[in-house]
């Protein structure tokens, strides 16, 4: 039994301790074990934890649900993500309100060069379907990760885009591993969880509940590089994933339509309001987001300035394995050098295109 997962699921099973709490701690003992452990009065000290959150925490008692959920998980082949593994999504982690803990099924980078996070009405009109498609088609070449909720309408369209063009997609649930909503996308998650991947911070009995869906959007908007939204009405959970990427300083994108829409009143209402930026198709993202698709020419005089690195330039490109990315905690740990010859490395690779800085300090092979 792993020992460790049993004390992480607790945690974020434990009453009145919520994700920035939880997160709060970790920083404080370093792993979900030494939390339980701490003495109640050193939790007590901790701001904003406090005598009843403490007492909470020395009062949990239900490990054996915990020990219950590492079956089901051992079962379906589910992969726990905590937030001190590498593999937890970096660009989430730097969201104050992370999940401490993630469940994914499927084998996907969640850490991915490039995330796009698509999102709209259920009830698309012929022109958002269009839309949606094209857009998804256009970014074939990117080869970015594209994000939704496996919602009916665009959701769905774009799940089904992506894995028509081989696309990696990946799908945010609001409910456990053990259930899935909407039921008539069932064989669609199937098909996701085969070339890509499930995630959902809520573990196996947890039902798709009207309170869930806020806090799925929050995953669907902290993951990504931009969010993008096609179609909405005036409310609804697109525009809940517009103002959280917004909050979380993302880039926010919408599809303009006429004003006199209501499919598209909200796409409509965020680019009035400043807080998306109009779109009309890839190229405007590609160009907004400065990607660009590097030619046969680039790659040649890319390897020709292989030859001319320095010595501190070359052991900071062979940390790159498998082309994932990697951040520059992980670069100052495993280079052997010092700040100033990493600052400086990383500043000509990234002049000379060989490497993509990526958010929240992370760097990519180009």
């Amino acid at each position: 039994m792993n020992n460790d997962l049993i004390y992480q699921i607790a945690l974020t099973k434990t009453p009145n301790i919520g994700d920035i709490h939880a997160k709060s701690l970790i920083q404080q003992y370093g792993d979900a074990a030494s939390v339980f452990k701490a003495p109640r009065k050193q939790l007590e000290k901790i701001e904003g934890i406090g005598s009843v959150r403490a007492s909470a925490i020395k009062k949990f008692n239900d490990f054996e649900r915990c020990e219950k959920e590492i079956f089901f998980i051992e079962k379906f082949k589910i992969t726990p993500l905590f937030i001190t593994d590498s593999n937890y999504p970096k660009r989430l982690l730097h969201c104050y309100d992370s999940p401490p803990l993630l469940y994914m099924k499927g084998n996907i980078n969640l850490n991915a060069e490039k995330i796009i996070s698509v999102v709209g009405t259920r009830n698309p009109s012929d022109y958002g379907k269009i839309v949606c498609e094209k857009l998804i088609d256009d970014l074939k070449d990117q080869h970015a990760l594209i994000v939704s909720g496996l919602a009916y309408g665009i959701d769905t369209i774009a799940h089904k885009t992506a894995i028509k063009n081989s696309t990696p997609t990946l799908a945010i649930l609001a409910h456990g591993l053990d259930t899935l909503y909407p039921s008539q996308n069932k064989s669609l998650a199937k098909t996701i969880a085969e070339c890509g991947g499930l995630l959902t911070e809520f573990t196996s009995g947890c039902k798709p509940d009207k309170q869930n869906f806020p806090k799925r959007n929050r995953i669907t908007a902290g993951i990504c590089d931009a969010v993008i939204i096609i179609e909405s009405g005036e409310k609804g959970g697109s525009l809940i994933t517009a103002e959280l990427a917004n909050g979380y300083n993302k880039d926010v994108f919408a599809i303009p339509g006429r004003t006199n829409d209501i499919k598209s009143e909200g796409c409509n209402m965020l680019i009035k309001h400043n807080k998306a930026s109009l779109i009309t198709g890839a190229e405007d993202l590609i160009q907004m987001m400065n990607w660009k698709k590097i030619n046969r020419t680039e790659k040649i005089k890319q390897r020709e300035l292989f030859s001319e690195l320095t010595t501190s330039e070359k052991t900071i490109i062979n940390l790159f394995k498998d082309n994932k990315a990697i951040g520059i905690d992980e670069i100052h740990l495993n280079s052997g050098l010092s700040s100033s010859s990493i600052a400086g490395a990383l500043l000509n690779l990234e002049i000379h295109g060989i490497i993509n800085v990526l958010p929240g300090k992370m760097y990519a092979l180009n």
